[in-house]
């Protein structure tokens, strides 16, 4: 083993650990926003108009925070850094037009929220409110996108703690505003929260921003950067995103609290989907780097340790969700205004929308291979537009027999089809992947996921008279334990030492 592999490989491996308590944290926070919001409000048509004004941040944070942005900044910034210049510079060269952007971006959002709010849910029955909390959260564009240029930069710099900050100082704010202003502003409160939260996880990276980046400096230096390369990165995004508005425009017409069973079942299904993500994402500056010096070889063993590792994350979760829906629907959120019957279609929605978790995780971690090349491809884009149209097509059709899963359903089935997209398209001249090995190491997780869903199937009469805080913490360990064991016995533990054994030129925990 070489001292520059170790050299990396301590350092990733604080990084990471560092990262993931953060995320865990912030996970936490954002549970206990979800549970305050469900039992302050339950589900109803004005949880519904807020949903609705959510769809702002969460197409923002995708856009600005966890991807496009960064899938543009970070390869940039790598690549001047390899050339030598000073990434202080870079940075601060860059940042007049981005904040520019970021400003325009906000206030036409705002000024469109009458039209943003018909146009994701016509049949919505609280459409004034819908306006009123979108032209409120609109102003997240604007947080989002200077905690996401701030990110960014930071790892680039190999800084990774404050980045994975910035969704507990969010969480924090929502939780505040909801606390000071529930009786007199009711579910706008909500919206106030999430604008000032968005604008705190800029200020939050401020000071670690200034002492490891520098303070403004002014070199002439011209932005080599092209805001064009920007355009198929933020395509595939906001069609990613746009699944969501899918979701949505079909739910207005369901029953009102659809939306909000939406929301809720995928808030909880989604957190194990963004653990597994952590590797990716604290590797994906040393993946650009790899790609921007050529090495083909060492790109492609990370990527196989990145796609592994977080499919041996989410897979044993979606087993563990998949069986026990109601149980965790009901132990997180059923108090308050949330009624059984709430915790009954929120569980159904959860349950099919989990369907789709490796295939989240598979796209998450594979799209960031081609956003890495001098200018990003294409690909990404027209392989979310096939599957956005299969959750398009199928979403009405599902919703008919199935009611709100339908929706989720059709969700599951269209990022499956772009994750096996990405798959096939993915290879040289970027990376070397063996495609073959990935896909039985998948083989094998996914056997040891549908025989772990199927005992804790079996197990669930034994645990029917136990409290739920008692019973889904017996179900979860007894579905990992049933995991991990059929896993081995289908030969993961090969996979899973060439997923972490270092080697040269290459990452590894």
């Amino acid at each position: 083993m070489s001292a520059t592999t170790e050299e990396t490989r301590g350092p990733l491996a604080r990084a990471t650990t560092v990262t993931m308590l953060l995320v865990i944290a912030g996970s936490a926070s954002g549970f206990a926003r979800d549970l305050l919001v469900a039992g302050v409000f339950g589900a109803s048509a004005g949880t519904d108009a807020f949903m609705v004004a959510w769809t702002i941040p969460e197409t923002a944070a995708p856009l600005l925070i966890e991807g496009a942005l960064s899938f543009l900044l970070i390869p940039y910034f790598s690549r001047s850094v390899e050339e030598g210049r000073s990434l202080r510079e870079v940075v601060w060269a860059a940042m007049p037009k981005a904040v520019l952007a970021f400003v325009l971006l906000s206030a036409a959002t705002a000024a469109a929220a009458p039209l943003v709010a018909r146009g994701l849910a016509p049949g919505i029955q609280e459409h004034d409110l819908a306006t009123r909390c979108t032209q409120i959260t609109s102003l997240t564009v604007l947080g989002f996108g200077l905690a996401g240029f701030c990110s960014a930069a930071l790892r680039t710099r190999r800084i990774f703690g404050p980045p994975a900050a910035i969704y507990l100082a969010y969480n924090a704010a929502i939780v505040g505003a909801i606390a000071i202003g529930h009786d007199g502003w009711g579910i706008t409160a909500v919206a106030c929260g999430v604008a000032a939260g968005g604008l705190l996880m800029a200020l939050i990276q401020a000071p670690s921003f200034i002492r490891h980046i520098g303070t403004p400096v002014r070199t002439g230096l011209a932005t080599s950067i092209s805001w064009t390369v920007f355009a198929p990165i933020a395509a595939f995004t906001l069609l990613r995103q746009a699944q969501v508005f899918v979701e949505r425009f079909v739910a207005s017409s369901l029953p009102a609290g659809s939306i909000s069973y939406l929301n809720y079942a995928q808030k909880i299904a989604q957190v194990p989907m963004v653990a597994s993500l952590i590797l990716a994402t604290v590797s994906f500056p040393v993946l650009a780097r790899s790609i921007a010096a050529g090495d083909g070889a060492a790109a492609g063993r990370q990527v196989l340790a990145d796609t592994w590792v977080a499919a041996a994350i989410v897979l044993p979760a979606t087993a563990f969700l998949v069986a026990h829906a109601p149980g965790v629907v009901g132990l997180l959120l059923e108090h308050g205004a949330f009624t059984p019957d709430d915790t009954a279609a929120t569980a159904w929605s959860m349950r099919l929308y989990c369907l789709g978790l490796l295939g989240q995780a598979v796209v998450g971690v594979l799209c960031r291979v081609y956003f890495c090349a001098s200018r990003p491809s294409w690909y990404p884009a027209a392989a979310m537009t096939a599957g956005l149209a299969l959750t398009a097509v199928a979403a009405p059709f599902l919703a008919g027999p199935l009611g709100v899963g339908g929706v989720a359903l059709a969700n599951a089935a269209g990022i499956s089809l772009t994750a096996a997209l990405l798959l096939s398209g993915l290879g040289a001249p970027l990376l070397v992947l063996p495609k073959r090995a990935l896909l039985v190491s998948l083989g094998r997780l996914s056997a040891a996921a549908v025989v772990a869903a199927g005992v804790s199937f079996l197990v669930r009469p034994v645990t029917a008279d136990l409290s739920l805080i008692v019973a889904v913490p017996c179900e979860a360990a007894v579905t990992l334990a049933v995991f991990v064991t059929a896993a081995l016995l289908t030969g993961s533990r090969r996979d899973l030492g060439d997923a972490l054994r270092p080697r040269e030129g290459g990452v590894r925990l």
